[in-house]
């Protein structure tokens, strides 16, 4: 017997949500036995987002019955079945925290649909519940409503039944009742972490670091990895016995330190990779004809490397950028094949280098200021972004190009005198991949300030 089940929420903060709508259809495998849709009084405001969403508004659920006057009825029509749900773990979870604050330990297997979907549809386009029944002609009603996305999750639970003709996956991955959900210990864990940005560090029984990660939520990512699916990942929450963390308030600051020390710890969990974390650059050319070029393409071991990217196609498309930027020509820089002048010649987009209209000195001069906007070579710098707590300021420090290290401070002197900041900064490894961090950051990203620093 199963409970295909699904619930409308609040929104809000982790284990804060609220139920707003809830629809069970109690199914024996070949039809519905039972059923039991409601709105539900969440006692807490509906977040804007979810509003709009689904349509459920707080003046739809002043006369609604709250949660203790419907539990009864859920445990009911639950008992003896296996609730089946479209990302099941997110249902049983809500619905295990609204019994929990009624002091009642609510407990059922669970089956997810959309596992159970990337296993009998490998093809599939996507597996969120609405690409996937209108991938497979499933109708559906009424979106982002119990009832209706319960109806669809019927529909395709009943497809999903008959493609499973040997009935290895249902007997496979039907969970135990508290998977998905945390355990005491791990639930105490979670709950002194906090909701800030910085690295955490997962620790065995004998304290070693058997992971670690950086995130702009720590109690969330560390959440997720104790609620996640998967071989690898049970087995770091069932060796995990302590969280630790560094707050770091800058993101930047956050993938550098993550950088450093899975060099340093290499936690065995961690699939760290000895390999540069870039495989393309930009690289800077001459011309016969004296022009600098800009050639995106894979790493060749030339001294010329510019910047760096994780594939030709981040390349080319900054290239683009930088060549719209500052009137680069892109026949010059390869992005045209053009026999005589580049389609931006005549749009005035470029100056005329690829005619050899405009003079290599003037070119160049834009080409180099490009070149010292969006790369570190040799640059003596200061990069100051947010810092742990209000008042203070993160630093990442860089010297003739190379990466020496983050620190944090309170005092705009500490950053502008040299001795002062090169004694607060806690040194760090400087290598091609933090080079490559900090760069590919910066395209995408802003920070504070950035401070030239005198030679």
């Amino acid at each position: 017997m199963y409970a295909i089940l699904d619930i409308e929420t609040t929104g809000g903060k982790y284990n804060e949500e609220g139920i707003t709508e809830i629809a069970i259809h109690k199914f024996d495998g070949h039809q519905v036995v039972d059923t039991f849709i409601s709105l539900v009084n969440p006692e807490i405001e509906i977040q804007p987002f979810v509003v709009k969403l689904t349509g459920i508004n707080d003046k739809m659920l002043q006369t609604a019955p709250k949660f203790h006057e419907v539990a009864k009825r859920i445990v009911e029509i639950t008992k003896d079945t296996v609730l089946v749900a479209h990302n099941a773990q997110f249902d049983y979870r809500i619905l295990r925290t609204e019994f929990r604050r009624l002091g009642f330990n609510f407990e059922r297997k669970t089956l997810c649909t959309v596992e159970l979907s990337q296993k009998l549809l490998p093809e599939a386009p996507s597996y969120s519940l609405g690409k996937l029944v209108r991938s497979l002609g499933i109708p559906v009603s009424d979106r982002h409503r119990a009832n209706g996305d319960a109806l669809a999750t019927l529909k395709l639970f009943k497809l999903l039944l008959s493609k499973d003709s040997d009935k290895n996956i249902l007997k496979t991955v039907v969970k135990a009742a508290s998977l998905g959900e945390l355990s005491p210990r791990q639930l105490d864990i979670v709950a002194q972490l906090p909701s800030a940005t910085g690295v955490f560090y997962m620790h065995n029984k004998d304290g070693d670091i058997i992971f670690l990660g950086k995130s702009k939520n720590i109690k969330r990512a560390v959440n997720q990895y104790f609620t996640k699916v998967g071989e690898r990942v049970r087995k770091i929450q069932k060796e995990t016995k302590k969280v630790t963390y560094a707050l770091t308030g800058s993101e930047l600051v956050a993938l550098l330190k993550e950088n450093e020390e899975l060099d340093r710890n290499k936690p065995k969990y961690n699939t760290t990779s000895k390999h540069k974390l870039f495989s393309h650059a930009l690289h800077l050319q001459v011309t016969k004809d004296g022009y600098l070029a800009l050639e995106p393409s894979k790493l060749n071991g030339k001294i010329n490397r510019l910047t760096t990217f994780n594939s030709i196609l981040g390349a080319k498309n900054f290239l683009y950028k930088i060549s719209e930027e500052f009137q680069l020509c892109d026949k010059l820089n390869g992005l045209s094949e053009a026999k005589k002048n580049c389609s931006k010649y005549d749009e005035g987009g470029c100056l005329g280098a690829c005619i050899r209209k405009e003079k290599t000195k003037q070119y160049n001069a834009r080409v180099q200021t490009a070149v010292k906007k969006y790369s570190l070579d040799k640059k003596n710098q200061v990069i100051v972004d947010k810092g742990r707590e209000l008042g203070e300021r993160s630093v990442i420090l860089i010297q003739n190009g190379i990466f020496k290290g983050i620190g944090f401070c309170d005092l705009n002197h500490q950053i502008n005198n040299i001795h002062i900041l090169e004694s607060i900064i806690t040194p760090m490894k400087g290598s091609a991949n933090a080079n490559h961090i900090i760069e590919s950051y910066l395209r995408k990203k802003k920070v504070l300030k950035v401070l030239e620093l005198e030679d």
